[in-house]
């Protein structure tokens, strides 16, 4: 969209009064520009390194960041003091014995010095663990544990949840803590356990831009790790070179045909791909502006929008349907937003929102954080998430393939190969794995893990391809919409739940109780909503118990709305089998004889799931 186009699609009032205070807003903005072309080398770590990636060295293709300048609260960051905070962070670990390949956790809110600490760390060649900042208890030692932490940078509020994880994490006694306050620079250290204040180290590092050549780090280096279910099991850390950051930056970029100018609106957590990479990198590459919050909030979404210039939003699933409930206002049609970008709008809401809130174009996308198979819907198509074409389909490196519609296990032929899916036959879509960066499926830090998610002679003896665990359906015209999420995780709050965590937590608070725990559908809602079946006396339970032991050890979206319990659940065959019986049964109490009950978060309790309850929860009458 051409700059003078704005005026013509979104008229704007410059002196738009903003209804809401901004005295608490968590926003910066972010800005930065790219001056030389890049040029992607595939070399292999120390050898024959020509070049650094824009994340390493000076960062000169991305430290041009902030050329308006960053606000965060009241505080002003011009591109000179994101360089200079940048390399004192890189200078720090430098001089602390961090070299290529050591592992920083990282567990922080939205902030401007977010980026500038891994960005500070890549320089040096050290990788990032961006954590999941609803983590605690047994979730949060889980991703430490499955890296080799180093260090675990931590924002203040994080204090408390680091103290009651840090005794379960395997090497608790070796990792070095840094407590990072983003308000201000604390001479001491305020946690109640060992940690330094690296506001104060900062203080005296050096902000001169270190010697590239020392570091020798090349496209194929790992520059950060961000935590995916996977489909299956635990979290894990998938990993991110500097030549996916890079690639990730420039769909929006290609797909969308944006300028310099364009300010993206970000509300999203910055430790998951879309928000901490997407349009970070594209602005890294190629210009622009971006509006950092720290936490979606639906009813300041467009007076934020409006007072900011935004001209670009991000989504993801529940956020449309979040916006599309609350009340209108009239900066929901005075913003500049042309386009919208992100992963699962529902298709009955798509049309309602795109029209309400003037939104020219809607690209929505699908892919996974670690995975190949990446589709994106460029032409608007309403429930559509990409597109595979029909001629010459066979040389398209993404493909559905048929699986068993209960167990989800790959269907081969006789010939021992899978079998592509018709149009209007749903299969899992699965990526081939070339040598390329694009096709290329670079795995999780742990390999067993990364073995898992491939399947040999896929189409032909020899070759391999990712497997998503996420089935699609396609059209005739080619046109491709997500169906279903297989394995051991599923969607709830535009967070992925691993059922075999919870799973653990439950089992563990009931005196290892068997538990099984899946994701059920309620009506028009996005996602998957998390039922455990636990076998217990009902009499024996203390619901408000389970709940206060259960919520110390899970992030909120992992809790289970619904629970069933069961005196007797089958000891034979596998739990995969006994989660196809459960989930068909579902929660509808009139067919399920077994106690049912449903989480009240006010009361912080389960309740029992009364007949009017249900109705009320499928007729959309709770707010979920």
């Amino acid at each position: 969209m051409q700059k003078e186009e704005y005026e013509e699609w979104m008229p704007i009032d410059e002196d738009i009064p903003v209804v809401a205070s901004l005295t608490d807003l968590e926003i910066c903005h972010a800005v930065c520009e790219q001056d030389q072309a890049m040029k992607v080398d595939d070399s292999e770590g120390d050898e024959g390194v020509e070049e650094n990636p824009p994340t390493n060295v000076e960062m000169r293709q991305a430290l041009d960041i902030l050329k308006r300048g960053v606000q965060h609260r009241s505080t002003i960051f011009l591109k000179i003091r994101v360089d200079e905070l940048s390399n004192k962070i890189a200078n720090y670990f430098l001089s602390q014995g961090y070299t290529k390949e050591s592992e920083v956790a990282l567990l922080l809110d939205n902030c401007p010095e977010y980026v500038c600490i891994w960005l500070g760390l890549a320089k040096i060649g050290v990788i990032t663990a961006l954590i999941n900042t609803n983590l605690k208890g047994d979730s949060l030692s889980h991703s430490i544990n499955c890296i080799n932490v180093k260090a675990l940078i931590f924002g203040l509020n994080f204090s408390e949840n680091v103290r009651d994880a840090k005794k379960l994490f395997n090497n608790s006694d070796t990792i070095e803590y840094y407590c990072f306050s983003e308000r201000g620079s604390p001479t001491k250290t305020v946690v109640s356990f060992p940690a330094k204040s690296l506001n104060a180290l900062l203080e005296e590092a050096s902000s001169s831009s270190a010697d590239p050549q020392k570091h020798r780090i090349g496209f194929k280096d790992k520059m950060m790790y961000i935590y995916t279910s996977g489909t299956t099991g635990f979290p894990k850390a998938a990993i991110i070179r500097h030549r996916r950051f890079l690639l990730i930056g420039c769909v929006p970029q290609f797909l969308s045909g944006l300028h310099d100018f364009e300010v993206i609106y970000n509300p999203l957590p910055l430790y998951h791909t879309a928000g901490g990479i997407l349009f970070i990198s594209s602005i890294f590459q190629f210009g622009g502006s971006m509006i950092l919050r720290k936490k979606f909030s639906a009813s300041n979404y467009w007076k934020e929008a409006a007072k900011h210039k935004a001209t670009v939003g991000q989504y993801i699933g529940e956020m449309c349907r979040y916006l599309l409930n609350q009340p209108t206002c009239k900066e929901e049609k005075q913003h500049r937003i042309w386009l919208m970008t992100g992963i699962g709008i529902r298709p009955h809401i798509w049309k309602e929102f795109q029209d309400r809130f003037r939104i020219k174009h809607i690209i929505e996308a699908y892919g996974a954080t670690e995975g190949n198979a990446t589709l994106v819907n460029m032409f608007g198509k309403t429930g559509a998430v990409g597109f595979i074409p029909q001629i010459c389909n066979r040389l398209c490196p993404v493909s559905l393939i048929k699986v068993d519609p209960e167990t989800h296990e790959v269907i081969r032929n006789d010939k021992g190969r899978c079998i592509r899916c018709k149009p209007g036959e749903p299969g899992q879509i699965v990526g081939k794995i070339l040598s390329n960066p694009i096709n290329a499926f670079d795995g999780y830090a742990d390999p067993e893990e990364t073995k898992k998610k491939i399947i040999l002679n896929c189409f032909e003896k020899g070759d391999q391809a990712f497997l998503s665990g996420d089935i699609l359906v396609m059209d005739e015209e080619g046109y491709v919409s997500f169906v279903d999420r297989t394995g051991d995780t599923f969607r709830w709050r535009c967070e992925n739940v691993s059922t075999s965590e919870v799973e653990n937590v439950f089992s563990k608070a009931l005196g290892h109780a068997s538990c099984v725990v899946f994701g059920v559908e309620i009506p028009n809602v996005e996602g998957k909503a998390g039922m455990a079946v636990i076998q217990v006396d009902p009499k024996s339970i203390n619901l408000s118990e389970l709940y206060q032991n259960i919520s110390k050890r899970l992030p909120s979206y992992a809790i289970p709305l619904f629970l069933r319990i069961s005196q007797e659940m089958e000891e034979t065959g596998t739990y995969k089998l006994k989660k196809v019986t459960y989930r068909k049964e579902g929660y509808n109490p009139e067919e399920i004889s077994d106690p049912l009950f449903f989480l009240d978060i006010k009361q912080k309790t389960y309740i029992p799931l009364s007949k009017e309850l249900y109705s009320d929860i499928v007729a959309e009458k709770l707010r979920l």
